[in-house]
């Protein structure tokens, strides 16, 4: 999985900065960071953030890598 900036669906932009792993089940999970208001930091498993979600009956990805 590539790091950097990528657009969620819903239209904000997050940068990935890494990727980490669950202490006791070893999943992997991506760290982001909002790249907008508090910048907040993020973790959400690397299966979720890379699927495909349905929106208005089309099928688009969660996130989309932008660079």
């Amino acid at each position: 999985m590539k790091l950097g900036k990528y657009k969620h669906y819903k239209g904000k932009f997050y940068e990935v900065i890494g990727i980490a792993k669950h202490s006791e089940t070893k999943e992997e999970l991506v760290v982001y960071k909002a790249l907008y208001d508090s910048r907040e930091l993020w973790v959400r498993p690397k299966k979720m953030f890379l699927e495909k979600v349905i929106i208005d009956g089309k099928e688009v990805s969660r996130f989309e890598f932008i660079e």
